[in-house]
């Protein structure tokens, strides 16, 4: 009878974390502003229960949708180690998975994607991507955390 009742919690606990994902958003330049236009009136992301936050303490999603540097990326880290258990984070856009148009082989600063800073749980592709890759990306995130599936990478 426990482990019904043990199951059937965490099943609860996961389904009400996925449900109510709070970010914070790092970033500038042409991604930022199509997560922006992700939180307009026509597609809305608090329908899907994620509000944004400015403490990066009260967030449990990082999004990073911006060109990483070395600076940035120390500074994105640190922002990652401050935030609650469990957090959850999105890359938004080509310069923050891989450099994009601004990689490795063509400027010395930039130092490829997030995920060589921090862990990266989902990868939203495009350049920049649409308000629909945005919320794709958001919901594949929630089907991981009602399934309990962590990045480690």
């Amino acid at each position: 009878m426990s482990d019904v009742l043990t199951t059937s919690l965490h099943y609860i606990i996961d389904w009400a974390r996925s449900q109510s994902l709070w970010y914070i958003n790092v970033g500038g330049g042409c991604c930022a502003s199509e997560i922006f236009s992700s939180q307009g009136c026509r597609y809305d992301l608090e329908r899907f229960g994620c509000l944004e936050q400015w403490v990066p303490e009260k967030a449990d999603l990082l999004i990073v949708s911006s060109v990483v540097n070395e600076a940035l990326g120390l500074e994105i880290k640190k922002i990652y180690d401050r935030m609650a258990e469990p957090k959850y984070v999105m890359s938004v856009g080509s310069c923050s998975n891989c450099g994009g148009a601004f990689g490795e082989d063509v400027s010395y600063s930039v130092k490829g994607g997030v995920d060589r800073f921090i862990p990266v749980d989902v990868f939203v592709s495009g350049c920049p991507p649409r308000p629909e890759a945005i919320m794709h990306g958001l919901i594949q995130l929630q089907e991981m955390i009602k399934n309990g599936i962590k990045s480690d990478s």
